[in-house]
């Protein structure tokens, strides 16, 4: 038994992390602290002054435990980790798990290459970025491997110089084909150098270089040629339009601003590199109900960059943080160098902030209408169903199908809808067992029962553990039921329900002459509803998705038995023999049509088995 004043007298007076949990066991929020004793114990004395966030948060709170760290720092990084662990209810959350490209220049190599990568590892290479765009990243390295020939393959040299004929680039002129003893090192390193610049931003020298390549082929009559190096100048000169220059010394920095709702919040990214402005970018934050503007921008920030390998110089932000100083030495321990978080207040550095915050503004704007559409397509339309049903609380919703050709291999589909999108991490196949021939109420009779019972099995598993916030796709029960057809279905549903004492409420999705959903089946009578309404759309999609789902599967299997009922059947086709035959042949109608000779060539056949395959179709 967890006795809270106990607990608080014994919590320590030094830095680490504390972790709420609620009756559940669940971690509903994680805070760090410099002083676990007093920050603590904060959360409980009458006279605290927190957000109303906090305040429900407080009153949800079973017990707590801590953890203690050497620094301030030392328990900000495991903050960090613990949120994106457990992904506490009250925490702030950076939706936006994104990751950013970077170009990787292989300097250590004798023959260096240029590679699009995901990670910024520490080894001898040198990293440009992050770009903000991966179609950035890729159209400046085709650029920069098409203008100076840089080569893209793996071969290491000049180990492998001759050993292979040169690969498609070079004869499409797009390698210098130093696997060839083409160029040399030296000469092939100065183009790498240039492709270097490219990179970097220095447009005006690439552009000079290749006008006068140019002017050369079409001097020499080259003009083919001399098209190729125009459309080159083109492209480098619509890259360096992207790029704006900025006055920042060549220096890196990001300018992080604000837009916010009552429940929604945006945080707007600019990205400056070596002095230029390469891109900007977003992010959706959860959970800022109530908080303060710099306290949304803080948590930002310490989930921003702990999954972010890029720390740059200065870190602009539009509102104060109160941990400005503590998260300035955390992050120059992750650069390595001196990190500063300023809030500019006159001059271009406020303006770029202030441009920041209006772009916030304009994607909050802009994505809560798509959240509001999107809403009214998911929980909207199920709140319509409810409604139609005269039931509420409605959230998960399981729907069931049957697929079989006469009885041939008859096969269950369950998929699950939840607040209105399809969950296919819980969708499940049955293939029937005891039912023979085509019976689908039988079959349908026999898939609503093993589902069940098999989630009553692992609820009662969970229980005896105490851990039933762990539940499965099986063990979670679903608020509403939607069969896949009209009163017949229902009511065998209904009887497995009550069979194994569960209430849940059932209804079926009705289908017209045409088979098109006119309907609704609920409590022993036919409900009509608005085919132009969310809800019927909702209702057409789960029927579509659990159909398309039991005959997928039906699909599959029909398709292995077919292969296995025939060649299974021939004498001396075993296993691999099968394998190779259909790998030869692609198809059962392919085997039947070919000759004992065409037979025989296929790998592991012998005369005996080609004569064997070849009499048994004909």
């Amino acid at each position: 038994m967890f006795d809270l004043e106990e607990e608080l007298k014994k919590l320590p007076a030094k830095p680490g992390v504390y972790l709420m949990h609620d009756k559940k066991n669940a971690i509903i929020y994680v805070g760090k602290a410099v002083n676990l004793k007093n920050r603590v114990r904060q959360y409980f004395q009458a006279s605290r002054n927190v957000s109303p966030k906090i305040e429900k948060m407080i009153s949800q709170i079973d017990y707590f435990e801590y953890i203690i760290t050497d620094s301030e720092v030392e328990a900000l990084v495991l903050e960090n980790n613990l949120i994106k662990e457990h992904m506490p209810k009250y925490n702030t959350m950076l939706k936006d798990d994104k990751t950013y490209p970077y170009i990787k220049a292989t300097v250590d190599e004798d023959f260096p290459r240029l590679i699009y990568s995901r990670q910024q590892k520490k080894d001898k290479s040198r990293y440009f970025g992050p770009f903000t765009s991966p179609g950035a990243a890729k159209d400046t390295l085709e650029l920069a491997n098409k203008i100076y020939k840089i080569r893209t393959c793996r071969k290491v040299l000049p180990r492998d110089i001759g050993k292979e004929r040169p690969c498609l680039n070079y004869h499409i002129g797009q390698c210098s084909a130093p696997c060839q003893g083409s160029i040399s090192k030296e000469e092939y390193c100065e183009n790498f150098k240039k492709a270097l610049k490219l990179i970097e931003g220095n447009y005006t020298e690439v552009i000079a270089y290749l006008e006068e390549k140019m002017l050369k082929a079409s001097s020499k009559l080259a003009f083919e040629e001399a098209a190729g190096y125009r459309d080159l100048i083109s492209s480098v000169k619509k890259m360096s339009v992207r790029q704006k220059i900025t006055d920042f010394n060549g220096q890196d920095r990001d300018i992080i601003a604000l837009a916010r709702t009552l429940e929604e919040a945006v945080v707007q990214v600019f990205f400056v590199r070596d002095g230029k402005l390469i891109g900007r970018d977003h992010f959706h934050l959860n959970g800022t109900a109530g908080e303060e503007e710099g306290d949304i921008l803080q948590d930002f920030i310490k989930q921003f960059y702990a999954g972010t390998p890029f720390i740059p110089h200065e870190v602009m932000v539009e509102y104060a943080i109160a941990d400005a100083s503590l998260i300035e030495q955390w992050l120059s321990g992750k650069r390595g160098g001196k990190v500063r978080i300023l809030v500019p207040k006159k001059g271009s550095k406020e303006k770029l902030v202030e441009l920041a915050h209006k772009n916030a503004s304009l994607v909050l704007t802009q994505d809560m209408e798509k959240i509001k559409k999107e809403e009214e397509r998911t929980t909207g339309a199920v709140n319509e169903i409810c409604s139609w049903l005269g039931i509420t609380g409605i959230s998960r919703i399981e729907s069931y199908d049957i697929s079989n050709i006469n009885g041939f291999q008859s096969v269950g589909s369950m998929v699950v809808f939840e607040n209105g999108k399809p969950k296919k991490s819980d969708y499940r196949k049955f293939k029937i067992k005891t039912v023979k021939g085509p019976d689908d109420y039988a079959s349908m009779y026999e898939v609503l029962t093993r589902r069940f019972k098999h989630g009553i099995k692992e609820r009662k598993e969970l229980e005896m553990k105490a851990l039933l916030d762990e539940l499965g796709s099986f063990t979670r029960f679903p608020d509403l039921i939607m069969m896949d057809g009209g009163a017949g279905q229902v009511h065998v549903a209904k009887r497995v329900l009550s069979e194994l004492k569960l209430d849940i409420p059932v209804c079926g999705m009705v289908k017209d002459n045409k088979h098109r959903t006119r309907g609704i089946f609920f409590e022993e009578r036919e409900l009509p509803v608005k085919v132009d309404s969310e809800g019927f759309h909702l209702m057409t999609r789960i029927q579509d998705e659990v159909h398309r789902f039991a005959i997928e599967y039906h699909r599959s299997l029909r398709s292995k038995e077919q292969v296995k009922s025939i060649l299974d059947d021939i004498n001396g086709i075993g296993k691999n023999r099968k394998k190779a035959l259909m790998k030869h042949f692609q198809s059962i109608e392919d085997i039947r049509n070919a000759t004992v000779e065409e037979l025989g060539q296929v790998e592991s056949m012998n005369e005996y088995a080609a004569r064997n395959v070849y009499e048994f179709f004909h």
